[in-house]
């Protein structure tokens, strides 16, 4: 069996199992306004902008420790990160994380968002613009307008669901809408989107009946749910 410790370490290194993402390092640290997305075992716990700048972070039983790219001495220059953001986005929404700090990785294994915690072969994983962190994420810096994804269960996950469609849509009239892989860009087959599920294109093809605002999102067994698509219908 595996213990808590070697299993916290390997997806603290994922970049042994997984493509490294090209990323750029921000030059300072400064305020920062990321997309962040939390999928939690059940629903989506956060969705949306958060104003984010590298600070010290507290787990909810008290744990302190920066979280500001310097981590592990993996950047030269502090910035803000995927965790950071993570913090910045419990205080605005008002939902707590938890996690393990490891001191030789000078990070945060996670363990906790909301009421999704860890099981002993589900965990927290993240990417970045649909990529796996090659690092933690008190490691990780990040740019203006990067999208964040903390995914629970993200390990065993079948598809980073990927929603895309118009903004706007005619009462009635049926609007297409793709599913595809945000990590591969491959279409998904499959997968339920306002009732209708996707075919063999990724394509779903939906009349709303009701004028307003309208929040849409991806779901199939086995994956990440999507981002959240806003239609106005007029």
């Amino acid at each position: 069996m595996f213990s808590v410790h070697s299993i916290a370490a390997a997806l603290l290194c994922v970049s042994t199992l997984f493509p490294r993402a090209t990323l750029s390092i921000p030059a300072k640290n400064h305020p920062t306004t990321v997309n962040l997305r939390i999928e939690g075992a059940d629903k989506t716990i956060y969705e949306g902008p958060i104003f984010t700048i590298g600070h010290n972070v507290t787990t909810v039983y008290g744990d302190s420790h920066h979280c500001d790219g310097t981590n592990n001495n993996e950047n030269e220059f502090p910035g803000p990160t995927c965790t950071s953001a993570l913090d910045d986005a419990s205080k605005k929404k008002g939902f707590q994380w938890d996690g393990t700090f490891f001191d030789e990785f000078d990070d945060y294994f996670v363990t906790s968002i909301g009421d999704s915690t860890e099981t002993d072969s589900q965990f927290w994983g993240i990417l970045l613009n649909f990529q796996f962190t090659p690092v933690g994420g008190c490691q990780q810096e990040v740019n203006a307008g990067d999208h964040i994804l903390w995914a629970f269960d993200a390990f065993n996950a079948q598809h980073f669901l990927k929603l895309e469609g118009p903004k706007k849509a005619k009462r009635g009239v049926p609007t297409n809408f793709t599913v595809t892989d945000g990590m591969t860009g491959e279409a998904v087959e499959g997968a339920t989107v306002n009732g209708v599920t996707s075919n063999a294109g990724g394509v779903v093809r939906i009349a709303l009946g009701k004028k307003g605002l309208h929040g849409l999102k991806a779901t199939l067994d086995g994956s990440i749910r999507s981002n959240q698509v806003q239609v106005e219908v007029y």
